[in-house]
């Protein structure tokens, strides 16, 4: 169950990157910045988180499925940077669209062994929220909880460029 807690989201269209390459990537100048929508979701290991509860870290918003091609390669990236910076003030969040079973995420979560927090969106509403079109596209979110960027498509985020762009985002 999914509980809505701010109102949706107006995209900056300026800020959308279809097949972005990092050293590319748009980020928002402060000004234009908006806050990212909070929410509530299942989490695939029991219970609900949402945004607030990872208040002041960069925090990495990915929307996918299992069914995703491009989703399931950009997952071990994610895996990688997950695992160099979640002490560091970094988290991912990845949040399945997926309308079949829990019992499936769970399988596809052991299978790529991801270790960060999914979420489950099976109504898409946290999708709709997002204005999400197509998977798997990702939103990095600053300590402020404001969305400095969106982009749309598959990324290497295990790249020097990726690994550069989230050290230069985290507080120092």
């Amino acid at each position: 169950m999914v509980k809505l807690i701010i109102l949706p989201l107006l995209l900056l269209s300026s800020m959308v990157q279809a097949n972005s390459t990092f050293s590319n990537i748009a980020i928002a100048p402060e000004a234009e910045r908006q806050r990212a929508p909070d929410f509530l979701s299942e989490n695939l290991l029991g219970g609900e988180k949402g945004l607030a509860d990872y208040k002041g870290k960069v925090i990495l918003l990915n929307f996918w499925a299992t069914w995703c091609m491009p989703c399931r390669v950009e997952m071990p990236g994610m895996e990688t940077l997950w695992q160099k910076y979640k002490d560091q003030g970094f988290v991912i969040v990845a949040i399945s669209n997926d309308e079949s079973s829990k019992e499936r995420v769970a399988t596809f979560k052991e299978k790529l062994n991801l270790s960060f927090p999914i979420l489950l969106d099976p109504e898409s509403i946290v999708n709709d929220l997002y204005k999400v079109s197509s998977l798997p596209t990702s939103f990095l979110i600053d300590e402020n909880g404001k969305i400095i960027s969106a982009m749309v498509g598959s990324e290497e985020w295990s790249s020097p460029d990726a690994i550069q762009l989230i050290e230069d985002l985290l507080p120092r």
